[in-house]
């Protein structure tokens, strides 16, 4: 029999989403793992996510469960840590068990060697961006967010947070940010004869190109609009489906 293949999603955006996407996304995740013999998550599982002192944010009780129970059942979970819920750590690691990443790296999935990342901050442009994210990385910031407590800083984070504007249908700046990131993504690949896939995020754009016999760049898309993931299975070119139910 061969092995189970790998299942990929991105920018769930879990807690901003459209309530009929979450439900869709719980649905899929809370049957994934008696198809997949891994679960990577790449970036923006939560629209915020934030480990305090004092607690975490309330509301991801059901999606958190879901992923110590796939942990629990023998699966392993990677998730990535995108531009809304890079500030995990310590409670994802070791109370629900899953690989938490807040960096690039290079694996081995389905027996394609696979450069994954979120995406943002990739590629040209958007210097605003790459300005803010430095700053709010930086560990004096994170101090003093930390200080806000659960729920000020909830309310904080809904206040900045863009992904109710993103409901509906790519925009024309959704097509632009798509556009670098799979440009990077070709870069890429032209200059690391050693990969085979590429797989970013970010863009909610769901995205599948081959850029090379047996090379590809993927983009698994998002749960805000489309639902979509990705499935990578020894032997085979990788696949990007959307979630009926």
């Amino acid at each position: 029999m061969p092995p189970r293949p790998v299942y990929l999603a991105s920018d769930v955006h879990f807690g901003a989403a459209p309530p009929e996407r979450e439900a869709a996304f719980l649905d899929w995740l809370e049957r994934t793992p008696a198809l997949a013999s891994r679960l990577v998550i790449n970036g923006d599982l939560f629209d915020f996510w934030f480990e305090y002192r004092r607690g975490i944010p309330a509301g991801y009780e059901r999606v958190l469960a879901a992923l110590k129970d796939a942990v629990d059942a023998g699966v392993p979970v990677t998730v990535m840590g995108g531009n809304h819920d890079w500030w995990g750590g310590r409670y994802l690691r070791e109370e629900i068990g899953v690989e938490f990443l807040q960096d690039p790296v290079v694996r081995v999935y389905a027996g394609l060697t696979t450069f994954l990342a979120h995406g943002d901050g990739l590629g040209r442009g958007d210097l605003r961006y790459r300005a803010l994210r430095l700053l709010l990385r930086g560990g004096l910031t994170r101090a003093a967010f930390g200080l806000l407590g659960p729920a000020l800083g909830g309310w904080v984070a809904r206040r900045v947070s863009n992904t109710r504007d993103r409901w509906g249908e790519p925009t024309r700046d959704d097509g632009a940010r798509a556009a670098v990131l799979e440009a990077w993504a070709r870069a890429k690949l032209l200059a690391s004869p050693e990969l085979d896939l590429v797989v970013l995020g970010h863009t909610h754009i769901p995205t599948l190109v081959e850029m090379g016999p047996g090379r590809w760049y993927l983009n698994a898309g998002d749960w805000v609009t489309h639902a979509s993931y990705a499935v990578l299975a020894d032997g085979a070119a990788p696949e990007l489906l959307t979630w009926e139910g």
